[in-house]
């Protein structure tokens, strides 16, 4: 199998060099590049096609949200921040980045190796997350940078690298049938008072579940929601929605209590988990190991709704990297949920509704600004 290629970017040039000296160490990955700005970092990545890139957000000249907005709309490669500063990382998560890792406090060598690790385990799932999907748009201009309305000029000496021309795209075949686009849906229909609905994302989906959950009114049924995002902001993802959505938006509490009107996203670092007992449905926000990739994990989620509201439950999976979620979307299609997958024209990352829609975890796909209709459309 070949390589994972990673370009790491940071302004410091002894943490590049710690850091390239104990990922070296994994014989799974390899080093294709280092930089220390974002006008370096363009060039490395025409030159090299990297699968994966670390990013510092704090560098001179261009900080890292910056350069995430400038590159990924038009250059796609999952990102994870690296950066000893968390002034402004829920700002870079919706920016594009999948991950981000607080630099270690201690600099010692049993620091950076409890680091590296797990820097190494978020960079070969970041790199299997790309390899599966397909992305938009694939092409990036030598003067990307230059030509934004970046007056900072580039290094003295730097030269714009040709576009590489070998890459080859990955073939993701066209959904042959169930999309929605403005019909009626027409299958089974849930009860409000008795139904639960999750819904589950990642790379792109800050703004996804935003626009899906603004839709929904005030009585909705209880919504339960995971979006992949780092520990402590996920309580400020809840807040922004909170503000802009008509139900009401929380981070998840361990034991609360579910009702209509109540929409709960899942802890940074907590596995949300829906529960039942005679007093009803209820949650559990604990910490725990990564599942799929994730802490929270879709897939723990969709599967702790399918054991416990089976056929009374809707689920729908939006933009992300990966397959995060595909796995439990076909438990609850399995014990009677009604499914709902982001169709790829749509999404900024067509990974985990592709995954989910290849093993027929999906009964019906839609494009972002109809999700909501068609989750709605399926009550009574």
């Amino acid at each position: 199998m070949n390589k994972i290629k990673l370009l790491i970017v940071d302004d410091s040039l002894l943490f590049r060099a710690a850091l390239a000296k104990f990922i070296n160490a994994d014989g799974r990955i390899e080093i294709v590049g280092t930089a220390g700005n974002a006008y370096e970092a363009r060039d490395l990545i025409l030159k090299f096609e990297p699968d994966v890139m670390t990013l510092d957000i704090e560098m001179p000249r261009m900080d890292g949200i910056a350069f995430l907005k400038k590159l990924l709309p038009q250059y796609y490669i999952p990102t994870i921040l690296v950066s000893s500063s968390e002034k402004n990382v829920s700002a870079a998560m919706e920016a594009g980045a999948v991950e981000f890792l607080p630099k270690p406090a201690g600099r010692t060598s049993a620091d950076m190796q409890r680091f590296a690790d797990s820097l190494c385990t978020s960079i070969r799932n970041a790199a299997l997350g790309r390899r599966t999907v397909t992305v938009k748009p694939q092409t990036i201009e030598p003067t990307l940078i230059r030509e934004v309305g970046i007056h900072h000029p580039p290094e003295p000496n730097s030269h714009p690298v040709p576009m590489p021309t070998g890459a080859a795209k990955p073939v993701i075949p066209e959904p042959p049938h169930d999309s929605v686009h403005s019909a009626t849906i027409v299958g089974a229909k849930f009860r409000k008072s008795d139904l639960v609905v999750a819904l589950g994302a990642s790379t792109g989906g800050t703004e996804a579940l935003e626009q899906v959950i603004k839709q929904f009114p005030a009585d909705f049924p209880p919504l339960l929601v995971v979006q992949h995002m780092p520990a402590g902001f996920t309580k400020l993802y809840a807040e922004r929605l909170n503000k802009s959505c008509k139900m009401e938006v929380k981070e998840a509490v361990d034991g609360e209590r579910l009702r209509q009107g109540l929409a709960i996203i899942g802890a940074g670092e907590h596995q949300l988990r829906l529960m039942c007992d005679s007093g009803g449905y209820y949650i559990t926000s604990r910490p725990g190991e990564k599942v799929s990739g994730h802490c929270p994990s879709v897939d723990v989620l969709f599967t702790s709704v399918a054991e416990n509201a089976k056929g009374c439950a809707i689920g729908a999976i939006l933009t992300g990297m990966g397959k995060d979620g595909a796995q439990g979307l076909l438990k609850m299609r399995q014990t009677g949920a009604f499914t709902v997958g982001q169709d790829k024209q749509s999404c900024v990352v067509y990974g985990m509704p592709m995954e989910a829609y290849n093993i027929g975890a999906v009964q019906v796909q839609a494009p972002l600004d109809r999700i909501a209709s068609v989750i709605m459309e399926h009550m009574f």
